[in-house]
Formats: C-alpha cells, sequence, structure tokens
C-alpha cells in the first residue's frame, strides 16, 4: 500500500495522473511544474535534513516554500513573473493533495494562502506594418531555403500560431480545397492542450505553402529543416532571429526590440484590432481561451490612440492661475 505521507508519491500521481489524465495540459506546462518540483525537492530535502524520497508532505512547510521563492529571487536572480509561476505550480500540487487526502487538507490550505507577488505587467512588443514587411522581405527567395523561410514567417504572421504550433503543423492539416460555401482556404492548429482550432489562409499563404506539400504524405509535418526533419520550436525561434537581424539593416526600428516568433503573434493580434476585426474572433484565432487574454491587445491599441490624440490636442493658449491661488476654491476644500 502506498505510504500517502510520503511526498514522493504525490508528486507521481501529480505529474502522471492529473496533468495529463485529468488536466491534459501542454506539454511545457507539464515540464513547467516538472522544473519547479526538480528545484524544490533538493531545496527542501537540504532543509529537513532528508533524501527527497524521504520527505513527507508535511515537510514542505508554508515555511519551507517561503524560503525557497525567496530563494529563487536571491540565489537564481529570477524576476516576479517567474516566482509567481513556480508558485502556482506549487499551489497546483496542494491542491491536488488536498482533493485526494483529507489529512492533509489543513496543510493545503497553508500552502495556498502563500501570495503572489505583485509584478509589473510587461509591454507586448509587435511589429508596425513597413516592420513585418521588412522582416517578411529578409529571406532571399530565389533559394529553396529562403523560399521555405520566407513561408514560415508569412504563416506565423497570417495565423498568428506559437512557435510550437506552427512546428507541429501537418500537412493533411491544411485544407487548401475550395468550394461554394467556403471561400478561404483553411489550416487546423493544435494549441495548448491539443485544443482545435480553424485558421484562414490569405492566398500569398496559401501560394507559398503549396510547394512545400505537393507529392508528400498526409502525416508528414509541413516545415521542414536542412536535414529534411521536421523543424522544431528552437529552429523556428532561431530563424527568426536570423532574419530580424538581417531585415534591422533597412529597417533600424528592429534592432531595438526583442522579436521572437510569439511578437509576431503579438503582431497578428494587433493589426487584426486595427483592421477592424471584434475582439471575439481575435480571441478564436488566437486560440485564447479567455477574453481577458486578448483583451491586452485592446489595452495596446488603446494605449496607442491616446498617443495619438495627445499629439493631435489643441492647447488652451488663455492662462489660468494655479489652484490653490484661486479662494474660491480653498474655502471649497475647506467645507469639506
Amino acid at each position: 500500500m502506498t505510504d500517502t505521507t510520503l511526498l514522493s508519491s504525490w508528486v507521481r500521481r501529480f505529474l502522471l495522473e492529473y496533468l495529463v489524465s485529468e488536466r491534459n495540459l501542454a506539454r511545457n506546462t507539464q515540464r513547467s511544474y516538472r522544473d519547479t518540483l526538480c528545484l524544490l525537492l533538493p531545496f527542501a530535502a537540504r532543509q529537513a535534513k532528508k533524501k527527497p524520497d524521504r520527505l513527507t508532505v508535511t515537510d514542505l512547510s508554508a515555511e519551507i516554500i517561503r524560503g525557497f521563492l525567496q530563494h529563487l529571487e536571491d540565489s537564481r536572480r529570477c524576476g516576479p513573473a517567474t516566482r509567481n509561476q513556480r508558485l502556482a505550480g506549487i499551489h497546483s500540487l496542494a491542491q491536488f493533495i488536498g482533493l485526494h487526502s483529507p489529512e492533509h487538507l489543513e496543510w493545503c490550505g497553508q500552502i495556498r494562502l502563500i501570495p503572489s507577488k505583485r509584478a509589473p505587467r510587461s509591454l507586448i512588443t509587435y511589429l508596425e506594418k513597413p516592420e513585418i514587411d521588412a522582416l517578411l522581405d529578409a529571406p532571399d527567395k530565389s533559394s529553396e531555403q529562403g523560399r521555405r523561410d520566407h513561408a514560415i514567417l508569412l504563416y506565423l504572421y497570417n495565423t498568428g500560431a506559437r512557435a510550437d504550433e506552427a512546428a507541429q503543423t501537418k500537412i493533411g492539416d491544411v485544407d487548401i480545397a475550395h468550394s461554394e460555401a467556403r471561400n478561404h482556404p483553411l489550416v487546423l492548429i493544435r494549441g495548448k492542450g491539443n485544443k482545435l482550432r480553424r485558421c484562414p489562409l490569405w492566398p500569398q499563404t496559401t501560394k507559398e505553402l503549396v510547394p512545400l506539400i505537393s507529392g508528400r504524405k498526409l502525416e508528414e509535418h509541413v516545415f521542414l529543416n536542412r536535414c529534411a526533419r521536421p523543424i522544431t520550436r528552437f529552429g523556428i525561434h532561431t530563424l527568426v532571429e536570423r532574419y530580424v537581424q538581417k531585415a534591422s539593416v533597412q529597417m533600424p526600428s528592429l534592432a531595438g526590440k526583442r522579436i521572437s516568433p510569439h511578437t509576431i503573434r503579438h503582431t497578428t493580434a494587433t493589426h487584426l484590432l486595427r483592421a477592424g476585426v471584434d475582439i471575439n474572433t481575435i480571441r478564436a484565432w488566437l486560440g485564447h481561451v479567455s477574453l481577458n487574454t486578448t483583451n491586452i491587445y485592446a489595452e495596446v491599441d488603446m494605449e496607442m490612440k491616446a498617443r495619438a490624440l495627445a499629439l493631435c490636442e489643441v492647447k488652451d493658449s488663455i492662462s489660468k492661475r494655479r489652484w490653490k491661488d484661486d479662494p474660491d476654491v480653498m474655502k471649497f476644500l475647506k467645507t469639506l
């Protein structure tokens, strides 16, 4: 019989049973939780003077976890966002144990009361239309590799796909056939948690994809690397960085931005919003579960409009007295 007091048995069930079977979380999320535990367990073992396999659930006290979070910031130089990400994984583990082990409910409550640290919201980086055009023009389309690279960049911009989603796209997911009921070719994208969404393809994107998939099997990946093997998300990251550097010669503003495949995803959302596409359509386009996530782009666009309005603002040429010199105002304030 499994010893329910040992933390190791719960860790195995959490990673294999809960994250995979019950939640069906994305592989990257599973790895993030695993990495959190790879850091946490040795730290807790040192504090408890035990081997990681002999740690009990209660050895992982709220005090130990607070010390671990401080260790992340002090020793590993992690920012608030990374700290909060690690804490979210610990909260999830505690909730899982509490649901399946009533004797640990009090412990679970103590762990879940550990608050996240307020972190400044990072600004979304996106490309203006001339910048994305410069990036798309960077590959040498006279070569086979250049045409493939251009197709990848165009596909990212068209679909707003994450790097891993683009890497995992298979030929069978691309539906180029036309019908009377549908005027646009489509691609089926497998998002986080294996959630599926369909995205329309522009005529130019379709034109670039046809030579890449013609005569190949449906189960093969669309985008291949130089060795004719499926490209990875890391390969796509490297590809984007390489062409950003090349395009920066003609478009110097690119050099001042930190650009990745996710930046192109942000660019897609921002440009769709500016084109008048409603926020719910953009949410479905990007595969967001919550509309709150997509609303970030609306806030970004609103900030841009506010800056433009400030530039056009007509200044009042009539000089005004300082408010503190106005006796009526001061009299009013004293009556409050």
